[in-house]
């Protein structure tokens, strides 16, 4: 299974929500789970972790010349805490898009999604910002499931309103995924016109730990549950599509594969079927009640979408 993520603008925190998915993955035990840097910007894990430049994704565009075997990947992967593996990308922007470019350019095209396919394995890409041109556009475009994960300030929503329907063509699971403080998620959903699959609490603590750096002090009262959160999304990631029946005319196409319902998962955390739309927002959400920042996603009897 391959999860590509990607964001928009700044840094919403995809390279740690790809850690955390690879952590708390169910059924981690039976999964070879593999992290991989494929942002053209560079990566940051080999320097989170104290981990070494080599191998990693520049060895293997190296090795991708000489053979076509997928298992190759894992020769470049280096451990993780807590068994994944990670394909760590070089810190400058300028060799990262060369191995990048040189994967796609390979006889058998990227060897990642070919890994990928393989039972019992998922590969979490951290494809970085998913700008125009971006040579880790062709590895999202082949991913089972694309999450857009967006902070919920303005200009943040600005910049996702503009690209939500083109990304949602590059995979047969969109998913859009929101972070931090900001506008509350029932507004955010009203005005992009899309649901959300969920949102992810603002959680520096849980965050450092996650990316191996050392965690603050924590504060009374401080705990957001980023790993709680994001446990609950690699469950519903690991799901397999199943069909559905065809909607009725007078109701908006879903996602092929993915349920109608939303669906409460443990800890709280309710689930909504990943499905971008193509009804940009004409301006970003407004902010009713601004004690209100809508940590949550929306519950059911949320105003109907537009």
């Amino acid at each position: 299974m391959l999860i590509a993520l990607c964001s928009l603008k700044g840094s919403p925190g995809v390279t740690t929500l790809a850690v955390a998915l690879a952590m708390t993955w169910p059924q981690a035990a039976s999964t070879r789970r593999l992290v991989a840097e494929v942002d053209p910007a560079g990566g940051d894990l080999a320097m989170r972790f104290g981990l070494p430049a080599t191998p990693g994704l520049v060895s293997l565009a190296a090795a991708a010349r000489r053979t076509r075997d997928p298992a190759v990947v894992w020769d470049h992967t280096q451990a993780l805490p807590g068994g994944a593996r990670a394909l760590v990308a070089p810190p400058g922007g300028t060799h990262a898009r060369a191995a990048l470019s040189t994967l796609a350019t390979a006889p058998n095209g990227s060897l990642l999604p070919v890994v990928a396919r393989d039972a019992g394995v998922v590969v979490i890409a951290d494809c970085g910002r998913a700008d125009p041109g971006s040579p880790a556009e062709a590895i999202a475009r082949r991913a089972d499931a694309l999450v857009l994960v967006t902070g919920t300030q303005g200009d943040d929503l600005a910049h996702a309103a503009v690209r939500l329907g083109e990304l949602a063509r590059w995979t047969p699971r969109p998913g859009l995924l929101l972070t931090g403080d900001g506008h509350p998620t029932v507004d955010v959903e009203r005005e992009l016109g899309v649901p959300a699959i969920g949102r992810l609490p603002h959680d520096p603590i849980a965050a450092a730990t996650l990316t191996g750096h050392r965690p603050p002090a924590r504060r009374r009262g401080n705990n957001g549950g980023l790993a709680r959160h994001a446990a609950a999304l690699a469950r519903t990631l690991a799901e397999p599509a199943s069909p559905t029946a065809s909607p009725p005319a007078t109701t908006p196409a879903g996602v092929p594969g993915v349920p109608a319902q939303q669906v409460r998962r443990p800890g709280g955390v309710l689930i909504t079927p990943p499905g971008l739309g193509s009804h940009p927002a004409s301006s970003p959400p407004r902010v009713i009640d601004p004690r209100h920042n809508g940590h949550q996603p929306s519950t059911a009897g949320k105003e109907p979408l537009a």
